[in-house]
Formats: C-alpha cells, structure tokens, sequence
C-alpha cells in the first residue's frame, strides 16, 4: 500500500517542540521513539499518524524520516528540505552536543487535537525515561524485523501489530486509492 497519509511539516515541528518542552535531554534517538509510539497508538485509534510521516527501519529501530531530515538540517547537516521548512525548523529548535534537541519556544498547542495530544503524553509518560537500549528492543518489533535497514517500513506491517488490523487496513486502502 502507498503510505496513506500527507507529511505536514510544520506540525512535525510542533510535536518536536511539544516532547522536548516535555523531555528537556531528549536527543534525536528518543523523539524518534516517542513519536514511533504515540503515532501507533494514534494510528490504532484514530487511523493516521500524528504529523503524517513515514517510518524507516535504521539500525536501532523505526525512524520518523521526514521527521529525521528536519532534524539532520538542524544539526547542520546538508539538507534535502525545501528552504522554508529548514528556515522554520531552525527558528523553532537547536541542537546541542551534536544530538540533545533544545526547544526555542513552546509548542503551538492548537495544532493538535486532545487525541493528539493524549497519544504524545502516553509515549512521554511511558517511553520518556527509558535507556537508548530499551527504547530500541522496545521499537524492534515486527514491522522493523520485516524491513531491510534504510528501507520504510510498509505501514500494512505496524497495522498487522493491531486487533483492528483488517477494517484498519480497509479503510486505510480506500484513503490511499483517493490520494493517487
């Protein structure tokens, strides 16, 4: 299946800046892992992921990819973003030591729903202390183990992990037929 769902950069930066204003250590390992959860959950629910990224299986476990690439740019590195969104990015958040991802303002609260909302302070609260280690066996799961490192992980995969699994997956393909 074609990944259903549109990536809205801006909202990604404000689910950054909302589980950073959380975490204050959080480095891009952690915020990976917890928008990797809060989006599972918020998928299994509400049928879409929070910021509409896509997941990609690295080394030590599911990546936001779009997510990842905004913060790569601001960390420096050489971008593939359009200006605009590394120029936002760069207005919104900095990153320290190479890896810590500091906040420069609070996180616009109104581009989220309670939904939302509620799915990131699940991850947070559940997720947010654990060990770089445990957070990677944790993300592990099944739709990694089934993808080759560097590749995105087939939503169907995640979708498989849930009860709901089949009338997800239905109505998922009718939403990605509408987008082709």
């Amino acid at each position: 299946m074609k990944h259903p769902f549109i990536f809205e950069p801006e909202k990604c930066i404000e689910t950054i800046l909302y589980i950073i204003n959380k975490l204050p250590m959080a480095d891009i390992h952690r915020i990976s892992k917890i928008m990797y959860f809060a989006d599972k959950a918020h998928l299994e629910k509400f049928k879409c992921f929070i910021c509409g990224d896509h997941y990609m299986a690295m080394k030590h476990g599911p990546v936001p990819g779009c997510t990842f690439n905004i913060l790569k740019a601001v960390q420096g590195d050489n971008s593939i973003l359009a200006t605009h969104i590394v120029k936002m990015a760069n207005s919104a958040l900095t990153v320290q030591d190479n890896f810590i991802v500091k906040p420069q303002r609070e996180a616009h609260l109104e581009e989220f729903s309670k939904h939302e909302v509620a799915c990131l302070n699940t991850a947070i609260n559940q997720y947010g202390a654990l060990s770089f280690q445990t957070l990677s066996e944790l993300s592990c799961e099944a739709p990694w183990q089934a993808t080759t490192r560097n590749d995105c992980i087939n939503i169907e995969h995640i979708i498989a992990l849930f009860p709901n699994a089949s009338s997800l997956l239905k109505n998922l393909n009718i939403v990605s037929r509408m987008l082709d």
